[in-house]
């Protein structure tokens, strides 16, 4: 079943309002290892990039420029360092749908991982340091991993969630390699990702969306 402008428009609120929902949580999470904003700071750039997505008009445009108006607008709205590992997230998965008036299965999971190696370059990051790519890298290899005769497109977004919460979760035994959180060294272990955490709402949300787009 194809995807429309108008799905992405509702993908993107739904992300907003999974965001939203778990702000609090979020900053709590920053609070032990990092400066506390980061569910703020989700908050903004998602609840901006919904509403920029919003205001566009399904018949002037295209999944490509959805995309890309989510990036300027998380970008505009969000200083910390998710602000531009977003953006780009964004902006790979615009570029890997250029041209499509909508998007496919095999079109939509190329932007899920699309998004995944946009974070992962941008932030200069491996698995195993502690950030959002623990979470997204394993989401968008068990995504394009199950993606094969037998396996219905909402499993393989199931298969995608699970992989992130496991990413994330692994996060609590690492010490930080990036960011404010690796000047704690030892005293970042025991503590999750905030990053990860906000990357596992982002990509639930997709994976209901696709499981309500398909169901």
């Amino acid at each position: 079943m194809a995807i429309t402008t108008k799905d992405l428009q509702h993908l993107f609120a739904l992300i907003a309002a999974d965001i939203a929902a778990q702000r609090d949580h979020l900053c709590e999470l920053d609070g032990a290892i990092g400066d506390g904003d980061h569910g703020l700071a989700m908050d903004a750039g998602c609840e901006a990039a919904a509403k920029a997505v919003g205001a566009l008009g399904p018949a002037q445009a295209a999944p490509a420029a959805v995309f890309n108006a989510a990036a300027k607008a998380f970008l505009n709205a969000v200083g910390a360092s998710s602000g531009p590992l977003y953006a780009t997230a964004f902006l790979r998965a615009g570029a890997a749908v250029k041209d499509r008036p909508e998007l496919g299965d095999d079109d939509f999971l190329r932007a899920f991982a699309a998004m995944a190696q946009g974070i992962q370059e941008r932030g200069k990051a491996e698995p195993g340091e502690k950030t959002m790519v623990d979470a997204w890298k394993p989401a968008a290899e068990a995504a394009l991993g199950a993606w094969q005769p037998g396996t219905t497109f909402p499993q393989c977004f199931e298969m995608a969630e699970r992989a992130a919460r496991q990413g994330c979760e692994a996060t609590r035994n690492m010490t930080a390699a990036k960011g404010r959180a690796s000047r704690l060294g030892e005293r970042a272990v025991g503590h999750i990702d905030p990053g990860a955490a906000s990357a596992v709402i982002v990509i639930a949300a997709i994976a209901k969306f696709v499981q309500q787009h398909d169901g």
